[in-house]
């Protein structure tokens, strides 16, 4: 096996044959003479051996446990982008297709089906990447349990939000409406840390981006947020115009008793 060399003077390196072992010559390049180290004196370095248990004709019994990286396929970018963009969609259909606020039941169902490909985007982009991330039916099943909780914050916005007697949000007091948005970033945040076993920071993140994207939808659908949904009412009586110019005017009712009255002074 041919020596590695090393000349002290020009720090040029070459190999010799192992029969110059322990004898002096010139370097190739600068001429200085070196002495060519005995075989005894390189260093060899071993590979780490497998302490594991291992069978008759010594190989390994217990294979090595391998990591397994989490990352989002291109497919399941294209699926997130698709997702979103079917929901803003369907806020636009919903915006020239009813009068006035949506019903509370396409608010509800729009608030859901956005949450999942939001949830999974930021998990994919904000997660430790130096640990082994959720996939499969287990990411699967956190995914549900953030999309129940970020959903059911826009439900207590709601009551919260009629319970203080707001029509608006431009009437709603600078106060009541920290109190409201704290209440909801503080359970979606929670949701996000335990289910998805992320930082404080990323958490609340991961949550504040869902809310923004809910408020951009309920903007092109035109709600008033904190203006009571449209709840249709069966005891509701309808309402009345104002009366038009030259229009005939109705009668006013008399009573049968009125009407034989007047008659007896007549007669």
């Amino acid at each position: 096996m041919p020596i590695q060399v090393t000349c002290p003077g020009c720090l040029s390196r070459f190999t010799v044959s192992e029969k110059f072992a322990g004898k002096t010559g010139p370097c190739p390049k600068c001429k200085k003479e070196i002495r060519i180290p005995e075989k005894s004196d390189e260093v060899v370095i071993h590979a780490p051996e497998n302490d594991g248990p291992k069978d008759s004709t010594g190989k390994l019994v217990l294979k090595p446990v391998r990591r397994e990286y989490m990352s989002l396929t291109r497919n399941a970018w294209i699926g997130i982008i698709v997702g979103v963009l079917a929901v803003f969609i369907g806020a636009i259909f919903v915006r020239f297709s009813s009068n006035g606020s949506p019903h509370w039941l396409l608010l509800a169902m729009g608030a859901i089906a956005i949450a999942p490909p939001l949830i999974v985007a930021g998990y994919g982009a904000m997660r430790d990447q130096e640990l082994e991330g959720f996939s499969g039916k287990e990411l699967l099943v956190r995914t549900l349990i953030c999309t129940a909780v970020f959903a059911a914050t826009w439900g207590l916005y709601v009551l919260l939000s009629r319970y203080l007697d707001n029509k608006t949000v431009a009437e709603t007091p600078a106060l009541q409406m920290g109190i409201l948005m704290g209440v909801m970033i503080a359970l979606g945040s929670t949701a996000s840390l335990l289910a998805m076993e992320l930082e404080v920071g990323q958490a609340i993140f991961h949550y504040i981006m869902y809310l923004l994207v809910t408020f951009i939808l309920c903007m092109i659908m035109g709600i008033a947020l904190g203006e009571p949904l449209a709840v249709p009412d069966p005891n509701a009586k309808p309402r009345r115009g104002p009366p038009v110019p030259g229009a005939p005017k109705t009668p006013p009712k008399t009573s049968r008793i009125e009407g034989y009255d007047r008659g007896l002074h007549v007669g």
